[in-house]
C-alpha cells in the first residue's frame, strides 16, 4: 500500500488556475497507476483523471477534458492535477488515489490507497 498526501488546494476566483500535488510514499511509486477524484457537498464522488504507472497512458473525465490535466513525475514520487479555467462548480474536495491497476483507478472501486483530500473552492 502507498501513503498519499495531497496539497495545493485553496481559494481561487473563477477563471483562475490551481495545480494540485499528491506525494506518495511507502512503496515503489512507479509501480502504480494514479488518479484524481473529487466530491462536492451533497454529491457522489466523481472521477477526474487517471494516469498509468509510466505516464504513457492517461484518461480524463469527458466533462473536464481540456481544462484539467493529470501528469506525474516518478523521480519525485508525485502526481499532479493542473486545473485551468476554474468554475464555481469545480468546488469540491479533491482526492488522490493509487492502485496497481489503471482500470481500477479509472473505475474508482477497490482502489488500494486514498489520500485525505484537499479542498478547492472557486469563487464567482
Amino acid at each position: 500500500q502507498v501513503q498519499l498526501v495531497e496539497s495545493g488546494g485553496g481559494l481561487v476566483q473563477a477563471g483562475g488556475s490551481l495545480r494540485l500535488s499528491c506525494a506518495a510514499s511507502g512503496r515503489t511509486f512507479s509501480d502504480i497507476a494514479m488518479g484524481w477524484f473529487r466530491q462536492a457537498p451533497g454529491k457522489e464522488r466523481e472521477f477526474v483523471a487517471a494516469i498509468s504507472w509510466s505516464g504513457a497512458r492517461s484518461h480524463h473525465s469527458d466533462s473536464l477534458k481540456g481544462r484539467f490535466t493529470i501528469s506525474r513525475d516518478n523521480s519525485k514520487n508525485t502526481v499532479y492535477l493542473q486545473m485551468n479555467s476554474l468554475k464555481p462548480e469545480d468546488t469540491a474536495v479533491y482526492y488522490c488515489a493509487g492502485d496497481p491497476s489503471f482500470n481500477t483507478v479509472v473505475v474508482g472501486t477497490g482502489v488500494t490507497s486514498w489520500g485525505q483530500g484537499t479542498q478547492v473552492t472557486v469563487s464567482s
